[in-house]
C-alpha cells in the first residue's frame, strides 16, 4: 500500500462517529450501516503435555523460581476461542460478552486466569486482528464492494515505533537475541535498556530526528483526525491482505528491526474502507475485537465463516467492561 497525504478521504468517518464519545461502539465505528459484526480476537490456552491439571495461575506466580520453571517447561500453548473459554468457565458467549466476565475475573484487564479444569486461559490481543484472520476477513470483504482495488487503510499514530520524532530518545529499541554469554551482545542490550532513561546526560543533548518505521516525510505528514484518535493513511487494494503473509508486503514493515533479529510484526490496519464506502473495518486499539459495519449480507457471511469467531452486534452496543449483563 502507498502512503497518501490527502486525508480528506476520511472526512466521512468523522461525520458518522460520535463526538463527544457516548460509551458505545459508535465512539470509534461509524453509524449508518445496515448491520455490524464483532470479530472476536483469538485467545490462547496453556495446559500440561500429559493432560494433568496445572496449579492455579496465582499459585504458580508465587512459587519458588526453580519449581515454577519446572511447571513452565511442561507447558503447551494452543489458540483458544471465546466459546471454548466460556465452556471451560461455565459462562455464556453472546454479542456483548466481555473477556473478564467470561473468565470470571473480579478485576478489569486480567491477562491470565485458571479454569476449573486446570488450564490457563490468556486474554486475546488488543487493537490488532492477527494475520491469518485478517486474510480470511479480506477475502470476505472483496466481494462486497464495487471498488475492491481502491481501499484506504489507516494506522493509529500511537503505535510504538511507527513514527519518527524530534527528541532525545529513540522511537524504538531492539534487544537482539543470541547467546546470553556473548559479552558484546550483553553489553549492547544493557546499553539499550539504560540509554532511554539517561537523566543525567539527556538534558544536555539537543533534540535530533529519531527514525521510526515510517519515513520522516510520512511522520511529519498530515493525519486523519477523528475524536481522540489520529491515523496515517495508505491506499491500495483489498486483496493485498488476502494472503496470510500480507504483513511482509506492507509499507509499515519494520525492516530495520528485522535485520537485527526481530520477528516481522503483525500490525493490521486500525481502519479499512473501500472508495464506495460499502463497509468499514475498525480495529480500535483498546478493543479485543474487530468491528465491521456493512450490509446484512456481508455481516451474515462474516458470522458464518468457519475460520472467524464472529457475532452480529446491535447498533449502539456498548463493549465497555461493565456491559456484559449476562455473565455479571
Amino acid at each position: 500500500m502507498e502512503w497518501i497525504a490527502d486525508v480528506s478521504t476520511g472526512d466521512w468517518l468523522r461525520e458518522r462517529i460520535d463526538d463527544p464519545w457516548r460509551g458505545t461502539v459508535h465512539d470509534v465505528v461509524p453509524r449508518g450501516f445496515e448491520a455490524y459484526a464483532r470479530i472476536l480476537h483469538p485467545a490462547s490456552v496453556q495446559s500440561r503435555a500429559d493432560g494433568a491439571p496445572l496449579p492455579p495461575f496465582d499459585a504458580w506466580v508465587e512459587m519458588p523460581w526453580q519449581q515454577s520453571q519446572q511447571v513452565a517447561a511442561d507447558l503447551v500453548t494452543d489458540p483458544a476461542t471465546w466459546a471454548e473459554t466460556a465452556a471451560a468457565f461455565g459462562t455464556t458467549l453472546h454479542p456483548l460478552a466481555q473477556w473478564d466476565s467470561i473468565v470470571r475475573s473480579p478485576e478489569f484487564g486480567t491477562n491470565q486466569r485458571s479454569a476449573p479444569d486446570g488450564r490457563w486461559f490468556a486474554a486475546p490481543g488488543m487493537g490488532d486482528l492477527d494475520p491469518h484472520h485478517m486474510a480470511v476477513l479480506a477475502r470476505e470483504l472483496i466481494g462486497h464492494t464495487s471498488t475492491p482495488d481502491d481501499v484506504t487503510a489507516g494506522l493509529w499514530e500511537g503505535r510504538g515505533g511507527l513514527l519518527g520524532h524530534l527528541g532525545r530518545a529513540p522511537s524504538r529499541t531492539v534487544f537482539q537475541p543470541g547467546d546470553p554469554d556473548d559479552a558484546t551482545l550483553a553489553r549492547h542490550n544493557r546499553m539499550l535498556g539504560s540509554s532511554i532513561g539517561d537523566r543525567f546526560n539527556s538534558v544536555f543533548r539537543k533534540p535530533t530526528w529519531q527514525e521510526g518505521i515510517l519515513s520522516r516525510e510520512i511522520s511529519e505528514g498530515p493525519r486523519l483526525r477523528l475524536p481522540e484518535r489520529a491515523f496515517v493513511l495508505f491506499r491500495g487494494a483489498v486483496d493485498e491482505f488476502a494472503d496470510d503473509d500480507w504483513e511482509l508486503r506492507m509499507s509499515w514493515r519494520d525492516l530495520a528491526a528485522e535485520a537485527m533479529g526481530a520477528v516481522p510484526p503483525s500490525q493490521s490496519p486500525s481502519l479499512l474502507w473501500p472508495a464506495d464506502r460499502a463497509w468499514v473495518m475498525v480495529s480500535e486499539v483498546d478493543f479485543d475485537s474487530t468491528i465491521v459495519g456493512g450490509s446484512r449480507e456481508l455481516v451474515d457471511a462474516i458470522c458464518r465463516s468457519p475460520e472467524l469467531e464472529a457475532l452480529p452486534l446491535p447498533a449502539d452496543a456498548s463493549l465497555s467492561w461493565g456491559a456484559d449483563e449476562v455473565n455479571r
